[in-house]
């Protein structure tokens, strides 16, 4: 066969390229110390490379979330001990109080360290991480709380009554109640709407008293003006007090009523029952209610029948945990006796209860949308773990709060916070509407910060025995704030531990990685060497073939 000049020089470019590709893949090599650079050296190994590398990334987003959760929860924990310090520091000067040797005068200056107090822990319980608030549930764009007006009386009758405290005061308005024709017996009855009733009122304590009060009536609403105390209360419906000594007021015969500084909770909350929206053709003669466990995700039930059927028959339903995408069918409640009421089961021990607002008959298609109260931020921390980093102020503070329901049955009106769609936390259904302080009877409590505003107003209108019912209530709730530093401890241990676990996860990871990657350096020096001295052969052996040429032999 003829060998050709231009077969010669294809086959010495096709060498020489194939030598330095080569020697560029292990200079790339040397220089990168990895086997495996692009899917072509190794595209099982590379797929094992991604693999590993996007396990790595979520330990790493993993840690991260531990870092920002350890922020949140230790911002937390300071705060709360700090509460608690303020705290002791209260009951120290409660007992001071309590003490018979102090006089009016001690009291006084006891009042002033009170009321900053009391403001220190409102500023305690706005704490924030990094401008997110840490205690008002989901609402973390805005203060967990903000000092209000709120209202305590001696009577308790009285303390049943609806009412808005209107305005705001820097100090405690105290009122009292008297019959001004001085005929009523002290301690005798008397309506709101009477003519007779007088009102007298401080704001210095108790030392005078202002006479420029009035009590008018529109209707059904009865409005207590007090001019000189910047706030005034309105009635909603009228009520009985019991009249005092219209010549001295320091006797407690008859109502006295502490206007005070307390704190209302703006963030969200967890309780009971979920709401339940229903949704379908004669939905609204159909009332649903909820109770159980929902965990924190909205749950959608439908009825499945193929026809109407009534409540005490077979009514079959699927219920979704992901807003409608996916459905658990198949399920069926069985006849009973209740013609007005059936009981659905849901997952997670949750029970939908549907009875009669008009009709007993369910349709086909119906749906009840159940909306557990959440509040919780949650961090993932694991594959299968998280970890809440914010809290719940009202459940460890207090304070008044007021049901987002009741805003919503207001159908877009404006809500004025009051006793009629507002309420003292921690206190039953069947609580009066105002704080109550009667000497035998005292109210228990471990509401923060109604404890510390009626604290506040005791002291400030020399109320020995208003202190000593406060003094045994701050001992509860100190308690329950401990409570709450405990669990927030207990979330930042997690956090500890799992930190100790994504360290190894990540060790190991990392070590599996480089055995698919990282190249040995020694035999990679030594095949790089080699490969030089291959291609500086090959370009030899060309220079000197390449000048071989017929010429040279004629």
């Amino acid at each position: 066969m003829r060998v050709t000049q231009q077969m010669l020089f294809n086959r010495y470019v096709y060498n020489l390229n194939t030598s330095l590709t080569s020697l560029m893949d292990l200079n790339i090599k040397s220089q990168t110390q990895k086997d495996i650079n692009k899917p072509s050296d190794d595209p099982t190994g590379m797929t094992r490379i991604l693999d590993h590398r996007d396990t790595l990334r979520s330990l790493d987003q993993y840690k991260e979330n531990i870092s920002t959760a350890k922020g949140w929860l230790t911002s937390a924990d300071e705060a709360l001990l700090q509460v608690s310090t303020i705290l002791t520091r209260a009951k120290e000067l409660a007992t001071q109080v309590v003490n018979g040797t102090m006089d009016e005068n001690n009291r006084e200056q006891v009042s002033y360290e009170m009321r900053s107090l009391f403001e220190q822990l409102i500023s305690l319980a706005n704490s924030d991480y990094e401008g997110k608030s840490i205690f008002a549930g989901h609402k973390t764009d805005r203060s967990a709380y903000e000092q209000i007006m709120w209202l305590t009386t001696n009577d308790k009758d009285f303390g049943d009554a609806e009412f808005t405290v209107n305005g705001s005061s820097n100090t405690t308005v105290l009122v009292q109640y008297f019959d001004k024709n001085k005929t009523a017996p002290v301690g005798s009855d008397m309506n709101l709407s009477d003519p007779r009733l007088g009102v007298r009122y401080s704001v210095d304590g108790g030392r005078t008293w202002k006479n420029d009060a009035s009590m008018s009536f529109v209707g059904s609403e009865g409005t207590l003006k007090l001019p000189q105390s910047g706030t005034s209360v309105t009635f909603h419906g009228d009520a009985t007090v019991k009249v005092n000594d219209p010549e001295d007021e320091s006797t407690a015969d008859g109502t006295w009523m502490w206007i005070r500084p307390s704190a209302r909770y703006l963030g969200d909350d967890e309780d009971a029952p979920p709401q339940v929206d229903a949704l379908g053709p004669g939905s609204k003669q159909i009332k649903a209610s909820a109770s159980g466990s929902f965990l924190n995700s909205n749950v959608t039930v439908r009825i499945d029948n193929q026809s109407n059927v009534p409540m005490n028959g077979e009514v079959q339903y699927s219920y979704s945990l992901d807003g409608g995408i996916n459905w658990v069918t198949g399920n069926v409640a069985q006849p009973d006796g209740s013609a007005n009421e059936t009981v659905l089961s849901v997952a997670n021990g949750g029970i939908l209860t549907l009875t009669s607002g008009g009709s007993n008959l369910l349709r086909p298609g119906q749906q009840f949308v159940i909306r557990p109260h959440t509040a919780a931020i949650n961090l993932d921390i694991s594959a299968s773990e998280q970890v809440q980093v914010n809290n719940v102020g009202k459940d460890i503070f207090g304070g008044i709060y007021m049901d987002p329901r009741a805003v919503l049955s207001s159908n877009g009106s404006i809500l004025t916070l009051g006793s009629q769609n507002a309420g003292r936390v921690f206190h039953a259904s069947g609580a009066g509407n105002m704080t109550l302080t009667i000497q035998g009877q005292d109210e228990d409590s471990m509401n923060l910060f109604e404890i510390m505003g009626n604290l506040v107003a005791f002291t400030e209108t020399n109320n020995q025995t208003g202190c000593q019912q406060c003094l045994a209530n701050l001992g509860k709730a100190q308690a329950h704030v401990l409570n709450a530093v405990a669990e927030v401890g207990g979330r930042g241990n997690r956090l500890t531990v799992s930190q100790t676990i994504l360290d190894g996860l990540k060790l190991n990871e990392n070590t599996l990685l480089s055995s698919i990657e990282d190249a040995d350096v020694s035999e990679l020096m030594s095949e790089l060497a080699q490969q030089q001295i291959v291609y500086e052969a090959v370009l030899r052996s060309t220079s000197m073939i390449m000048q071989l040429n017929l010429g040279k032999f004629i």
